[in-house]
């Protein structure tokens, strides 16, 4: 069953009246809450979020704004890992080329899946001559995707060329989040879209497509509005969204000077022309592997919860990329790094001790790094 004709939508918001990337780049399915005061901080938001009063997703950190040293730091990491992301871009792209028959719609899981995302569709464009078209719209654990966004994709393209992206994978929460609310859409809808998931990198072994399982630095994990077009996480609160609104996020407007999203994708697009024959060689070796998701990464993270008595895998973040968050939103309580992975993750080495987080160097860890955040019955960082 497709949404009726007479149904009509809020139009997706572009920049650079909201975001600060090129209109062409991507359409967010999103309702504009610049104005709305959301940020509190850290140890209040965990207290609501630990206890159950809140879902993570009704208000906001206090944004970061990344010190000179930090700053640096990005610079330095994008720098030396520009032309592996763009191989990785390449081979998911192509995976999802052909998974689409050549014709995908991108819709990307905000925020992290929008830089992600409009370098996909680079590909696509420049390396491959197909036009794509791009959308981000909101999914929140424990609330699901924005139905209003996926009716709104339903009326304008076929179900069956959506493709969503995300930029990686921890222990796939999010990818088991979007399948359960995908199944649950159709239920009530009758429009199915596919289940899979495209991410650049799955070191949790969590979805079939990707450009990589390797667990190494996304250098857009380093930092948050200011790589990511100055857009917020998404935020899901009752009081300001209602049923005929997206998802909403705010456009951190204040922080243009510290802006370096657009700088982000042209470094990496930069290596497109010099990658193809490595990302033709990435994707053989994909479809000649085994693709189906095994969920180690679930597992460890059940197997470290229990180690360090934290009893909620939601409390452990696994990966270079959620251990970054957790560092820059959360409370965060350990840091756990795997011994040949420190030059991978020095910009988390930096950031804990900035935080005065303890950080273990763990031998045999199936991530680069994964963070713990602070169980609210703690009060110390060592017991």
């Amino acid at each position: 069953m497709m949404t009726a004709p007479t149904e009509t939508f809020p139009e997706p918001l572009v920049g650079p009246d909201f975001g600060s990337y090129a209109p062409e780049d991507v359409r967010w399915l999103l309702t504009d809450l610049r104005d709305a005061r959301l940020e509190a901080p850290s140890a209040e938001r965990e207290r609501e979020i630990q206890s159950g009063r809140a879902n993570y997703a009704e208000s906001l950190p206090i944004e970061y704004v990344p010190s000179p040293e930090y700053e640096a730091l990005y610079r330095e990491a994008l720098a030396a890992s520009a032309r592996r992301i763009a191989v990785a871009v390449g081979v998911v792209t192509d995976l999802v080329l052909a998974e689409r028959e050549g014709a995908p719609v991108l819709v990307s899981l905000a925020r992290a899946g929008t830089p992600i995302g409009i370098l996909m569709k680079r590909w696509a464009e420049r390396m491959r001559g197909t036009r794509v078209d791009h959308y981000t719209m909101s999914i929140v654990r424990g609330v699901g995707v924005d139905e209003l966004a996926l009716r709104a994709l339903a009326a304008r393209h076929d179900p069956a060329r959506v493709a969503f992206v995300d930029g990686w994978t921890g222990k796939g929460a999010i990818a088991r989040e979007l399948a359960s609310a995908l199944d649950r859409f159709e239920a009530t809808s009758g429009i199915g879209f596919l289940r899979d998931l495209a991410v650049l990198a799955d070191p949790g072994h969590c979805v079939r497509i990707f450009g990589t399982r390797e667990d190494y630095l996304v250098p857009s994990a380093c930092l948050n509005s200011t790589v990511s077009g100055l857009v917020s996480r998404t935020v899901y609160n009752r009081d300001l969204i209602g049923p005929d609104d997206y998802h909403g996020a705010k456009f951190y407007a204040e922080l243009r000077e510290h802006d370096v999203s657009g700088a982000f994708l042209d470094a990496v697009c930069a290596f497109f022309p010099e990658v193809d024959e490595d990302v033709a060689r990435g994707v053989e070796d994909v479809r000649a592997g085994d693709r189906e998701p095994t969920w180690t990464g679930w597992a460890a993270v059940e197997r470290i919860s229990d180690e360090y008595g934290i009893g909620d895998v939601n409390l452990v973040k696994p990966g270079v990329g959620e251990t970054t968050r957790v560092l820059l939103r959360r409370i965060p309580w350990r840091v756990l790094v795997r011994p040949d992975a420190m030059t991978d993750v020095a910009h988390v080495l930096l950031l804990a001790e900035q935080r005065g987080v303890p950080v273990e160097v763990v031998e045999g860890l199936p991530y680069s790094s994964v963070g713990l955040i602070r169980p609210l019955d703690r009060t110390d960082g060592t017991d």
